[in-house]
């Protein structure tokens, strides 16, 4: 003998509406939750892209004072040109050098007993530079910057080791961080960076 069995009630309309808005609920949060994660995924994208295109650098030491002072935050963007005059970073072992370049490959630079540059046989006018000094020199002069390379020196030269040291010598390319465009930090002393 087979039992009764017992039949179930439909569901009221008002659990109908629970279930239904419980679902969208679900499907809401399901879309805001991909949503959020596109949205970051982006963000992480463009961060990367920025940071590979264009590091933020902090100075430290005074080898490019009056221009640059410690704790100073510099961009640097990687695809404009470097030219001579113009402020770069570039990697040196496990540091970063933020320099000034005086001279370009096949240039030909000489350093006088008082301090003057000559690139080409020219004497620079270096009014960013605080006095003119032979520095830390020990490289041999005249020299010619090889192909692909610049030579560079801080501005504040009786403290900057740079391309007059054998330590450091010329920067090349693969060396390269980019050309310092921006000073971001201190907000008093925001500005847009030149070769003057």
């Amino acid at each position: 003998m087979s039992r009764p069995t017992k039949l179930r009630r439909a569901p009221t309309i008002e659990q109908l509406e629970r279930e239904l808005d419980r679902v969208r609920s679900r499907k809401r949060f399901g879309r805001k939750l991909r949503n959020t994660f596109a949205l970051l995924m982006l963000i992480a994208a463009v961060t990367a892209a920025v940071v590979f295109a264009a590091p933020v650098l902090r100075i430290h030491g005074s080898s490019m004072s009056p221009t640059l002072q410690e704790g100073d935050l510099l961009v640097a963007l990687r695809w404009i040109p470097c030219e001579n005059g113009e402020i770069a970073a570039f990697s040196h072992g496990d540091s970063v050098l933020v320099k000034r370049i005086i001279a370009s490959a096949g240039d030909i630079v000489d350093i006088q007993e008082d301090g003057t540059v000559l690139v080409n046989g020219q004497a620079l006018e270096e009014r960013y530079a605080v006095e003119k000094d032979g520095g830390e020199l020990d490289v041999e002069l005249p020299c010619r910057v090889p192909s692909d390379a610049w030579f560079v020196m801080g501005d504040h030269r009786s403290v900057s080791v740079d391309s007059r040291s054998t330590a450091v010598g010329c920067m090349s390319r693969e060396q390269l961080i980019g050309r310092v465009v921006l000073r971001v930090w201190p907000l008093s002393r925001m500005a847009l960076l030149s070769d003057d």
